[in-house]
């Protein structure tokens, strides 16, 4: 990249406390720049060193050993030590931390129970109180800060990342290049990240050429890009599930026949062209090919409307069905939409809507988390951990915060087995098991997964963001 400094532009900047545990892609940005975590995620299932330069498990299956990478300083100038480690991962899983939208005691629900230890300044041992095959997928998404700043952490942004943070203000945040930085190279010395909400107008800044990258531009607001000879568009299909999860512990929807009508109710394919304007991608099932364990052998729901009232007759609904969906007014944001959509298609197949909207999205979160939802509510996975995915929203005896009732032991004991199997490729293949008995299961009724949209100046022609969505700014 050939410009000495960046301009962005996105929705957030708000960072808040690094250890709450959150899947928003505009605070993840920041995090990524100013922290590093053990290891990085580079795909499905691939890991590379990033703090931590190897490691290793023991044959018991529950001791980990983290080789830490020597030469290393936080911005404060603190060399990096195991015992960093240690008090942030201590700090990580203390319950007290909390969460966003109801994310808080996720990272405990995990290893709240293990062992944290600094044998040696290089050297950290993690001992689970269970085999955890995929430990390495949460341990990427949890940065690492000086162990005496901790007291500080959710204002003072201090990590050992390729950015520290210059300055802070309400709408803006500067981030310096790390000119003591171990291994990555930044792209540019200085990064400004303007909070602007408003997709429009970020899309405006870049044509005005005020910023060099829009964040998450609307889809209606990037035909002038396509126009534009001064600026560019990158678009990304993204991991991101929008799904309605269906109340499985009580209700209609705790069967699966019915489960499955819905599924087959609805034109996914029609959905996304008037809701989405063609700009996603149909799910065919719980997860996207971002994530481990995917299957492409399975095949989405077609929209067979006679297959659905035939469900539901066997259903012992040959009369007519009553349900009520619950919509949050953002995130998605287009979640009204999609339930007067449902509303529409599951009308002709004698399924009678009920819509119920609310704008409070914390509160809502917690309504769902509690399981206190009625029939049906649109809600969206974004873990890209399927092991998270698994554990939080489908295992019936974790009962974990995002899991509404699906109960299916056959299932539930192939995710145990591969919790246990470290094997890569043997657990992938469990976990495309699992993906095409869930899809069967429908416990979910799977519709897209939405493409993200960047605008771009026209320096920045090489430029792409992770395969993720994250801004990339160093490698």
């Amino acid at each position: 990249m050939k410009l000495d400094s960046l301009k962005v532009a996105q929705s957030s900047i708000n960072i808040g406390d690094p250890h709450i545990c959150s899947d928003s892609l505009n605070r993840n940005s920041l995090i990524s720049a100013i922290y590093e975590p053990l290891i990085e995620r580079k795909g499905p299932g691939v890991f590379y060193p990033s703090l931590a330069r190897s490691w290793s498990i023991e044959s018991n299956g529950l001791t980990w050993g983290f080789k830490l990478r020597e030469g290393v300083s936080f911005h404060n100038g603190d060399k990096f030590s195991s015992a960093d480690v240690v008090a942030s991962l201590k700090r990580i899983v203390d319950p007290s931390i909390g969460g966003a939208f109801g994310t808080q005691g996720v990272y405990a629900s995990y290893i709240g129970g293990a062992r944290f230890e600094a044998p040696r300044k290089d050297t950290v041992k993690i001992t689970t109180a269970e085999p955890m095959a995929d430990l390495l997928d949460l341990l990427s998404e949890m940065p690492f800060a000086p162990k005496d700043e901790l007291d500080k952490i959710s204002r003072e942004y201090i990590g050992t990342g390729p950015y520290y943070v210059g300055s802070k203000t309400r709408g803006e945040i500067v981030l310096e290049r790390n000119r003591d930085h171990w291994g990555k190279s930044a792209f540019v010395d200085q990064v400004s990240v303007i909070e602007e909400r408003k997709s429009k107008i970020r899309s405006e800044m870049v044509l005005e050429r005020d910023v060099n990258i829009g964040a998450f531009i609307d889809y209606n607001d990037t035909e002038a890009h396509r126009k534009s000879e001064k600026t560019l568009l990158y678009s990304l299909k993204s991991s991101l599930c929008i799904i309605f999860m269906m109340n499985a512990l009580n209700g209609p929807c705790s069967d699966q026949r019915i489960r499955q009508a819905l599924n087959y109710g609805l034109d996914v394919d029609e959905v996304i062209k008037k809701v989405k304007i063609g700009q996603a991608t149909r799910l065919n099932g719980y997860l996207t090919p971002h994530h481990f364990g995917s299957n492409p052998q399975t095949e989405p729901y077609p929209y067979d409307p006679e297959r659905a009232k035939t469900l539901l007759r066997e259903a012992g609904y040959d009369t007519g069905l009553k349900l009520t969906i619950d919509l949050p007014t953002e995130m998605p944001d287009e979640a009204l939409l999609l339930g007067e959509m449902m509303k529409e298609y599951y009308g002709k197949i004698g399924i009678d809507i009920d819509l119920v909207s609310y704008r409070d999205r914390p509160a809502y979160a917690e309504m769902v988390r509690d399981k206190r939802i009625h029939d049906l509510c649109c809600f969206d996975s974004s873990p890209l951990s399927t092991f998270r995915v698994l554990r939080e929203k489908i295992h019936s005896k974790h009962k974990g915060p995002w899991w509404e009732g699906y109960s299916n032991s056959e299932v539930d004991g192939m995710i145990d087995q591969a919790q246990r199997t470290f094997d890569d490729k043997k657990r992938e293949e469990l976990y495309r098991q699992i993906f095409q008995k869930i899809r069967d299961d429908a416990p979910w009724v799977f519709l897209y997964r939405p493409t993200y949209f960047w605008a771009l100046s026209r320096e920045l022609a090489d430029w792409k963001p992770t395969s993720t969505g994250l801004l990339s700014l160093a490698e």
